[in-house]
């Protein structure tokens, strides 16, 4: 069973009096490990794809199906908590609470799902580690660099050990040094808890690396690259 399948998924907008199809009867599956790669122009939908599959947004009709949970289904307060439970999310513009210091940032999921810390102390510890933020705890958002924050919203995504990993554009902001630096570090920690992940990306650089890419266009989602090629 794929950890995660959508189903005729379509996500509508009104625009004016137009009404935009941003995810046109899209059908995905993915296998529990894989690492994705979803590409496409601005405005082909590949973001919204993106945060309906994570329960971010709502569907107009069809299914996204998590663990064999359909999360359309699902009342707000149980997809927010499904949501706490196996999937993790990193955002472009990192997200990160301004009044919370890193380290409040990266356990705030924890403390949310009522996780006690002496649970997630071990893995905690080895993200700081991998991330490389033991310095940087105690700052700010506003102290830290751009490569520092994306860090920080990484290890948040990752505090509860999700099974999959959602991220929309994660080195979007960043120079080619740092994005490829955030890239490894996210590959290193996806392969230190066995998770899966789903990349939105423009940059083809990254979705090189993933087992398969999918193209946006459109709405319209199709299969770019698949694992066989990349072995190939």
């Amino acid at each position: 069973m794929p950890i995660l399948e959508t189903v005729d998924l379509i996500k509508q907008y009104k625009q004016s009096e137009e009404v935009i199809t941003a995810v046109d009867r899209v059908n995905l599956k993915v296998e529990d490990g894989e690492f994705i790669a979803i590409i496409g122009t601005s405005g082909s939908g590949k973001s919204t794809l993106l945060h309906v599959c994570a329960g971010l947004d709502r569907p107009n009709s069809g299914k996204v199906i998590i663990r064999g949970q359909d999360i359309v289904k699902m009342k707000a307060d149980e997809l927010s908590r499904y949501r706490g439970r196996f999937m993790g999310i990193v955002f472009q513009t990192h997200n990160l609470l301004p009044q919370l210091t890193a380290y409040e940032n990266i356990t705030l999921p924890a403390v949310m799902c009522g996780i006690d810390a002496i649970r997630y102390e071990e893995h905690l510890n080895k993200l700081i580690k991998t991330l490389d933020l033991e310095n940087r705890l105690n700052h700010l958002p506003s102290e830290l660099s751009g490569g520092q924050r994306q860090r920080v919203a990484i290890a948040r995504a990752m505090i509860n050990r999700p099974q999959i990993l959602f991220a929309d554009e994660p080195t979007g902001s960043l120079d080619k040094e740092n994005a490829e630096e955030v890239l490894n570090l996210m590959l290193k920690t996806k392969e230190m808890i066995g998770q899966t992940l789903i990349i939105v990306t423009h940059d083809m650089d990254i979705a090189q690396r993933a087992d398969k890419i999918y193209r946006m266009d459109n709405g319209v989602l199709r299969l770019y690259r698949g694992k066989e090629e990349k072995e190939a």
